[in-house]
């Protein structure tokens, strides 16, 4: 009680200008109040209030001046002010903003000066010229703290700051919330999908070769108890003779991220798998997905069958080591495999950079040329002789043609591409002026075979040459007079004629 006491001697003997200045130091607006509650006067420090807002509340009660459930808490803070203590507690207290903004939030706080009805009240809007002109004069504030006038000054500190920095907050966590349901969408969908899958499936860790997941159909093929799947070594799922072969897998598709499938026998040796195996990375670890396959068993008997395995692995070297481009895709034109040829005409750096993207990424100049040649593949069986382009991964062009074939094994159906690199062949022909088409049923040979603004120009130069051998027949072979029959001028005609090889000396006419 002393220090209150001494406080109260301290803070009793300011003049009018240290007042001000306290009351600066401590607000960033300040009201001045009569004994009635009525704003007479107001300061404002804090530039981003409004001012054309905060100047309306001259004149009028306080607690006319702020939000319907804000008037309670203003009501309660001058009961405070003009009891005793004379002085409330902080309390926030929310104005209205201008039309079509949000309210102005205030922390405020009442105090008393000097007691009530102790000096006389002035008017409303008193010394409003010098005080709300964005710096905090006082000029009633000092008045009233030097008079001992018994009215009420409010000291006010503004929270738009604070509101902006919770809105942000509110938008950072909603959109958490909204990220969190995706990845948690996501992971139901995964879920889904891993354990309604009719393909084996294995999640398998990087570095201890264990098995973390396994989804049904692999749980049923292993013929082991989840509790037993989960956790076991990947090797002790299959025979011993499989170990050497399934390390190199693994050690491939560590390396470069896929590898070719393996054949191996399960541990109970009665049953053949196809083991493909891909590496994904969750934050700093790597992880394994293994999709197991079984083979049927003719396949495995014919697999065994003298000449069987070695007219394969022929026919596995002949494919990786042609030198036109071999590609092999599904249905719908996703590459399942391709050999080094390919990788080296698309430039790109390895094999598993080409599995699971679609054909048309490199092959044709538009993106309906290769659905043309498939489509023709479908009806067909097969087509041959299909020219366009194969696109790198640098932007550049090269002139290929395609003989294609569909391939039928069982129920999988997928189709096989030779590509073959012809720009030699095409940059000789057009130093030789190969003949033009001259019949419409070789145009028609054409579609589905060549892109149709090739066969445009070919169409374009047939009838240019059949214009031109129409007009010299009508004019008994003077050139002169079929340059004016076509409109033409004398030079035109002769170079398309040397074009056509319709006249090798232009200089000869009857004219």
């Amino acid at each position: 009680m002393t220090r209150l006491a001494n406080s109260h001697r301290l803070v009793g003997g300011l003049d009018a200008g240290n007042a001000t200045r306290l009351v600066r130091a401590s607000s960033d607006i300040a009201l001045v109040l009569d004994d009635a509650g009525v704003i007479v006067d107001m300061a404002v420090q804090d530039s981003e209030l409004p001012a054309e807002t905060v100047n309306t509340w001259l004149g009028r009660p306080w607690v006319q001046t702020v939000t319907l459930e804000s008037r309670q808490k203003v009501q309660a803070m001058l009961r405070d002010a003009l009891a005793a203590a004379g002085v409330s507690r902080w309390r926030q207290v929310n104005h209205p903003g201008p039309v079509g903004t949000e309210d102005l939030p205030l922390m405020v706080a009442t105090v008393r000066l000097g007691e009530p009805g102790a000096g006389a009240v002035a008017a409303p809007g008193a010394g409003t010229a010098e005080s709300t002109g964005g710096a905090m004069t006082g000029a009633a504030v000092g008045a009233a703290a030097g008079a001992g006038s018994g009215r009420i000054v409010v000291v006010g500190r503004s929270l738009l700051a604070t509101v902006a920095l919770q809105r942000r907050l509110v938008q950072a966590q909603q959109t958490m919330e909204r990220d969190y349901w995706r990845f948690r969408e996501a992971e139901t969908r995964y879920r889904h999908l891993f354990q309604t899958s009719s393909e084996a499936v294995l999640i398998v860790d990087g570095l201890s070769q264990k098995v973390l997941e396994a989804n049904p159909a692999a749980r049923a093929l292993c013929g082991d108890a989840h509790s037993k799947l989960v956790g076991a070594a990947l090797a002790s799922l299959f025979a011993p003779q499989a170990a050497e072969g399934l390390q190199a897998m693994l050690a491939g598709a560590r390396s470069s991220g896929r590898r070719d499938s393996l054949r191996a026998p399960l541990a109970d040796g009665a049953t053949a798998v196809q083991v493909a195996a891909s590496v994904f990375r969750q934050d700093d670890s790597a992880f394994v997905l293994v999709r197991l396959l079984p083979v049927p068993a003719e396949a495995g008997r014919q697999a065994t069958h003298h000449g069987a395995e070695p007219a394969e692995a022929m026919l596995q070297d002949f494919v990786r080591s042609a030198t036109d481009a071999l590609v092999f895709t599904d249905t719908q034109g996703r590459v399942l495999a391709a050999n080094p040829a390919f990788v080296a005409l698309a430039q790109l750096g390895h094999e598993s950079e080409a599995r699971g993207q679609m054909l048309d990424r490199w092959v044709g100049r538009t993106g309906v040329e290769l659905g043309v040649l498939m489509a023709n593949l479908r009806q067909r069986g097969s087509a041959g002789l299909f020219l366009t382009v194969v696109r790198s991964e640098f932007g550049g062009n090269t002139d290929v043609e395609i003989a294609s074939s569909l391939l039928q094994q069982g129920e999988e159906t997928a189709l096989a591409f030779a590509i073959r690199n012809i720009e030699r062949r095409l940059k000789a022909a057009h130093a030789a002026s190969k003949p033009i088409t001259r019949t419409v049923g070789d145009l028609a040979e054409l579609v589905g075979n060549v892109p149709l603004k090739d066969i445009v120009s070919e169409t374009t130069d047939l009838i240019e040459q059949l214009c031109i051998e129409a007009a010299l027949q009508m004019t008994g072979d003077k050139r002169a007079s079929a340059a004016l029959l076509l409109g033409l001028s004398r030079q035109s005609l002769y170079v398309k004629l040397r074009r056509f090889g319709i006249a090798a000396d232009p200089g000869a006419d009857d004219d």
